[in-house]
């Protein structure tokens, strides 16, 4: 009796031989003229190789960015959505979040070299970057010594989709303990709509009522949405 063989987990896949050939030609692209010669789906392809040696991972790629949208949201999608895209496992996924860690920890880098308030586009880029895909509400401060320097960048709570619950006075509390003199504060909306809700402005005010006496000063709330933010203090909401 003839035994049929069992296809394995790359079934489907390229022909051995043209499957390393349209790898090595995406290579010598990259190398040569760089990211911008590649399309966001031949990027994403680039990023899987490694965790993915023996399978075409353009079909992957596409699915990706059918999926999520954009090249930026297929990285910065939580790991549960991800696992729904077929030929994707747990290393390739973590080959997609570490390059969007990477981003994020870049822009961060950045930022500590910097006064804040003189570079704030630095500031802008690594907030959207860190959040504006974030499936749930954060809260983080951003502590700053008296020349407006990086002391501390803190996730303070995490939230549910439309909530984050935030304790002024322990904002103030970890402030004071990093002897820090002023703080941006900054939150997302899953939703990308950044309009302030009403509890927004109110937990603000009561931030900036507590600090004011003990000499700190709130410079802003930044509210990050989806390619987009507002500023409180450009609303004069601070």
């Amino acid at each position: 009796m003839t035994q049929t063989r069992k296809p394995d987990a790359g079934a489907g896949n390229k022909p051995d031989a043209d499957h390393k050939g349209h790898r090595q030609r995406l290579r010598e692209r990259f190398r040569k003229t760089g990211e911008q010669s590649l399309a966001d789906y031949e990027l994403l392809e680039f990023l899987l190789f490694s965790a993915l040696p023996r399978q075409d991972t353009k079909p992957i790629a596409k699915a990706l960015l059918q999926r999520f949208g954009s090249f930026s949201a297929a990285l910065a999608a939580p790991r549960a959505r991800l696992r729904e895209i077929d030929g994707l496992s747990d290393i390739s996924i973590d080959s997609l979040k570490a390059v969007h860690a990477a981003v994020a920890r870049y822009h961060r880098a950045e930022l500590n070299e910097r006064r804040l308030l003189d570079s704030w586009q630095k500031v802008i880029d690594y907030l959207q970057a860190s959040m504006e895909l974030s499936d749930v509400e954060q809260f983080r401060v951003l502590y700053l010594d008296k020349k407006n320097g990086l002391i501390a960048d803190e996730v303070q709570q995490t939230g549910t989709v439309d909530h984050t619950p935030v304790y002024p006075r322990e904002v103030i509390r970890r402030a004071l303990e990093h002897s820090a003199t002023a703080l941006i504060l900054v939150h997302n909306h899953p939703s990308g709509d950044p309009t302030p809700s009403r509890a927004d402005i109110q937990m603000t005010q009561k931030i900036v009522d507590i600090a004011r006496p003990l000499g700190i000063e709130v410079h802003d709330h930044i509210i990050v949405g989806l390619r987009t933010n507002v500023s409180f203090r450009s609303l004069q909401l601070i």
